[in-house]
């Protein structure tokens, strides 16, 4: 049952039971209660006027009167008086509300006392107390009502506030959900764009080499443009490759292999020079390092028309240092790059991976030197 149906309900289940009680208990009273009728009377007018005005403050202080006179005429519809204190807290505010308290608290010391109007002094004494009695126990319970109604209240806001940042907080974990991913699959691209540009698109970029530095002729052309193509192509497709190892071989092994290959393929001098114990480091460190070696020398032979190179691969406990020097025409790190050059910015995504950095020295006619620095990941972390 709802809290509004029940305090809808209450006024009659206590008038039926004051009445029934008044009726009982009224040949007892003698003198100190009226006329059964007149009280009967008086009883139907009561449930007639619940029916009409169950609610409201008209409702409320009609009733209240129709308590008053009722207790008057028989002690006993007290027990219906007291209704009365249940909703004036909900209905009536400042001076009207304390006038309410005094109208029910008289009602119910009357009734308690022997009836109106008090016979003697002692009974006008005790009505007296019982007037204060009543005040002071309803203003405890109401104000112990209201403090309940307040923290209900607060509790109610701590609740909205408490589901607005649930909210907030799952909206929030939603956004870096969506970043997550979206950096997520940014990084994949980014991934998959070096790795075809380190293999396919370098060795397309040899054969076009070869082949334009070969003698003329239509099939030759042919070839040439089709190489092109498929060049073009690899630089723009996003394939799932995964990283070539180290074949088995050392970092060291690896490195003057790419080296020599690259120094006969270029007809250039190349030298590799190690420093430091070689100790294995994880793979992706070794893999970056040979990587951006591969890259760095192809950047060499494509625009350097370097005639010697120096690799130096350094180790100590801390990081690897890879640098590559050439005597080159060298260019300027400044200056605009094409968007469609993706060599150096591949490189440094990839140094930047590992918590690494890329460094470029060079200037027109100087020479260009590539500087890596990685840090020295043990084997084991892998």
């Amino acid at each position: 049952m709802s809290e509004d149906r029940l305090l809808r309900l209450l006024p009659f289940g206590l008038l039926a039971l004051a009445t029934a009680v008044a009726v009982a208990a009224r040949p007892a009273l003698g003198d100190a209660a009226a006329g059964l009728p007149a009280t009967l009377a008086l009883t139907g007018v009561t449930a007639l006027w619940l029916l009409l005005l169950p609610t409201g403050q008209v409702g409320w202080w009609g009733r209240s009167a129709l308590a008053f006179v009722l207790c008057w005429l028989n002690p006993f519809y007290a027990i219906f008086a007291c209704v009365g204190f249940v909703d004036v807290f909900v209905l009536l505010k400042g001076p009207r509300l304390y006038a309410a308290l005094a109208l029910v608290a008289v009602t119910l010391a009357g009734a308690q006392s022997g009836g109106f109007p008090p016979d003697d002094r002692l009974q006008g004494i005790v009505f007296a107390a019982l007037v204060l009695l009543n005040l002071g126990l309803v203003g405890y319970f109401g104000a112990l009502a209201q403090h309940t109604e307040q923290r209900k209240d607060e509790l109610e806001r701590v609740n909205a506030e408490l589901e607005r940042v649930i909210a907030e907080n799952e909206r929030l974990h939603e956004q870096l959900l969506a970043q997550a991913r979206r950096s997520g699959a940014l990084e994949e691209r980014q991934r998959l764009a070096r790795e075809i540009h380190d293999t396919t698109a370098q060795s397309l970029a040899g054969i076009v080499a070869q082949l334009e530095a070969s003698v003329g002729g239509e099939r030759q052309e042919r070839a040439l443009t089709l190489a092109r193509d498929a060049l073009a192509d690899a630089r723009r497709s996003m394939l799932d490759l995964s990283p070539r190892g180290l074949d088995g071989a050392s970092l060291v092994e690896a490195l003057r292999d790419l080296v020599a290959t690259w120094a006969r393929e270029r007809e250039v001098r190349a030298d590799v020079v190690v420093t430091g114990d070689a100790t294995p480091l994880h793979p992706e460190v070794e893999a970056t390092v040979l990587r951006i070696a591969q890259e760095s020398l192809t950047n060499v032979g494509k625009h350097a028309r370097a005639q010697r190179v120096g690799v130096t691969l350094s180790y100590d406990d801390t990081e690897i240092v890879l640098d590559v020097r050439d005597d080159g025409v060298g260019f300027d790190p400044g200056a605009p790059r094409p968007t469609s050059s993706f060599g150096l910015r591949g490189m440094r995504q990839r140094a930047e991976r590992l918590a690494g950095e890329l460094e470029v020295e060079s200037r027109p006619g100087d020479g260009t030197a590539f500087s890596l620095r990685l840090p020295a990941l043990a084997r084991e972390a892998a």
